[in-house]
């Protein structure tokens, strides 16, 4: 299982705009991914109640992880766009 420990960088959090790019890039990715606090249960990250549900707040860490062919590379956008706070998933490298 890859997985991702990233800190939140939207200032609001996986809220509202920034939780509905995060769930378009998770999709735009192809891979399934989930999404956890540490040490709690993960929710499909490509759901938006699932993410809203998680209640995440800027500066908090979260945990992205997959065990799907391309998880590696997928994880790595997506952990980018979180900390980052961007408004679209980065380029693949």
């Amino acid at each position: 299982m890859a997985e991702r420990r990233v800190t939140i960088g939207w200032a609001e959090g996986l809220h509202a705009r920034p939780a509905s790019v995060f769930v378009k890039a998770v999709a735009a990715t192809g891979v399934p991914i989930t999404i956890a606090k540490p040490g709690g249960n993960p929710v499909n990250a490509g759901s938006m109640l699932g993410l809203l549900a998680l209640g995440a707040q800027g500066g908090e860490e979260v945990v992205l992880a997959s065990d799907a062919e391309g998880a590696d590379a997928a994880l790595d956008r997506l952990a980018k766009l979180v900390q980052e706070g961007l408004d679209e998933l980065p380029a693949a490298a």
